[in-house]
Order: C-alpha cells, then structure tokens, then sequence
C-alpha cells in the first residue's frame, strides 16, 4: 500500500504502464503563497530591502553618535566620511541620523495611511458589492463624483485646512485614498457572491454575517493584501511630495520629503544632500512595487498548484 501512494499504473489493452505521481506535501493556501513568493527572485530581493529599510530605520538612530538636530558648524555640507556615513546637510547635521529619523516618518505614514485606506474601502465596497441596491447606487455615485477631481488638490485642501503636522497628514491621504480600494473590493464582492458556494450557503439559511466572514473575506483578502503592498509607495511618494512643497511634515521632525526640500537649494554645490534621500525613496518604492507584484502572483489561486 506504501508503492501505491508513490506510483500509479495505466492499463492500456494488455499493457501496463506504470506513470510516476508528482510526489509533494499537502501545504495550504498560504504556505503555498509563501512558497511561490519565495521562487520569485525580484519579489524576495523587494522584500529582503524593505525589510532591511525598516530594521534600520527602528535601530540605526539609537546606535549613531548624533541626533537629528545636532549641527556641527564646522561640517557643514560635507561629503560622505567615516565621520559621516552619509555626509551632513548645510548645517552641520547627520544625514545618516535624519535619513532613518525620516524613514521613520515616511514608512509609518505611508503604511498606516495604506492600511486604513484599505479597511475603509473594503468595508465600504463590501457593503456595496454584497447588499447593492440604494445603499450601492448612493455611495458609488458619491464615489464617482470624487473619482473626478484630483486627489492632490483635494488632499492640499484638507492640509490647508487642517494645518501641517504628521496626524493632519494622514488625515488628508485618507480623505480619497479608499475608492480605489471601494471600487475594486465592490467588483470582487460583487462577482463572488454570484458564485455557486455562496448561493447554496443562502439557500441552507446561513447568515449573511457568516457568509462575509467565511467565504467572502477569504476570497478577497489576498488581493486586499497585494492591493495594500501597492498602495504603500504611492502614500510614501505622496508624503514626500506634500513634505517636498512644504505642507507635510513640520521641524524638528523630518521626513524623506523634507530632507529632499532642505537640501534642493544645494543640489549644484553639494548634490548628496538631494541624492541621498531620493535614492531611498525609489528603492523603497521600487522595492515595494516588486514586492506587490509578487504578491499578486503568488495569491493568485490559478496559479496554485502549476509550478
């Protein structure tokens, strides 16, 4: 009985033929996700940066000799040194120290005002997509007429309004932030709970709370996690930009943006005080993106079981 679970035979007429079974263990929808994340090259490299962003941004403050608001009046706008790992801003300041100050500031930001933009659309697009009726034309047209001005200027609206500062900032990324995260999440809801499951679970009397809670959410959270790790660098670019025009982050705190705005002004004496803090904009950006992209691939279900 042992053979019969590694082999299986064929009978063709009066021949035999013995085929080999693909052999491997039984492994669930996430451990296979894993599993496929971990084959993507691009993906793991996106994940190993990121990773090592957000280790150096808790622990590289603690362990430099200087804070984000010390100046050294004597190293002003020098380049990088064994003094200075990354060089020092025009007055005097670490650059080291403020680029991981600010990535602190940036990579909360950018994720905390991903993720509740991400619960807010989903709740309100689950709602849509699985009740519909007015409750679904109401919000999809208050959608539609949002989806029709600029995010920007209604996010620099809400900034003027409210004033700078990190808490106003986010407030200000989530006023529109969610609709795309509506909009996809109602699509989804929407063509799932047309499904064959989840009518029989209606016609056996299960509660509609049931349903969302075991079927609905289940089908959709990994695209909500793909939809979360690609929303995370446009809400870190948006940051940077709000901070770059100064609307966001306010002194002593720093952000990626700030820095960028600070040293602009010097980019033909001393280029690094720019180029330094836009190089870690991009990686992290580009490396969220990969690792979006790989995550897309690897919760996607029919791709499951065909590598």
């Amino acid at each position: 009985m042992a053979e019969l679970n590694k082999e299986s035979f064929v009978i063709k007429g009066k021949d035999t033929v013995r085929m080999e079974s693909i052999s491997r263990p039984s492994l669930s929808f996430w451990q296979d996700a894993w599993r496929r994340l971990r084959k993507n090259k691009a993906a793991t490299f996106g994940l190993i940066i990121v990773a090592v962003y957000a280790i150096l941004a808790i622990f590289a403050p603690m362990f430099s000799g200087y804070t984000q608001s010390e100046m050294d009046i004597n190293a002003t706008s020098q380049f990088i040194s064994s003094a200075h790992w990354l060089g020092t801003d025009s007055m005097g300041r670490d650059l080291w120290t403020r680029i991981w100050m600010g990535a602190r500031v940036s990579l909360s930001i950018g994720l905390i005002a991903a993720v509740i933009n991400m619960c807010v659309g989903a709740v309100i697009g689950g709602l849509c997509g699985f009740y519909g009726g007015k409750l679904d034309m109401i919000v999809m047209r208050i959608v539609d007429l949002l989806y029709g001005i600029p995010s920007l200027i209604i996010t620099i609206l809400v900034m003027m309004i409210l004033g700078k500062g990190i808490a106003p900032l986010v407030v200000a990324m989530c006023v529109v932030g969610w609709i795309g995260t509506c909009r996809f999440v109602r699509g989804e809801v929407y063509r799932i709970k047309e499904q064959d499951f989840v009518l029989a679970a209606k016609v056996l009397g299960v509660s509609d709370f049931k349903i969302i809670i075991k079927h609905i959410i289940p089908n959709i959270l990994g695209m909500l996690i793909t939809n979360l790790c690609m929303a995370i660098p446009g809400a870190i670019f948006q940051e940077a930009f709000l901070s770059y025009i100064g609307l966001g982050i306010v002194p002593p705190d720093c952000s990626w943006g700030v820095i960028c705005k600070e040293g602009i002004q010097y980019l033909r004496y001393s280029p690094h005080q720019v180029l330094v803090p836009a190089f870690f904009v991009c990686t992290t950006m580009l490396a969220l993106n990969l690792l979006g992209n790989g995550l897309r691939d690897a919760v996607d279900p029919k791709l499951r079981g065909t590598e």
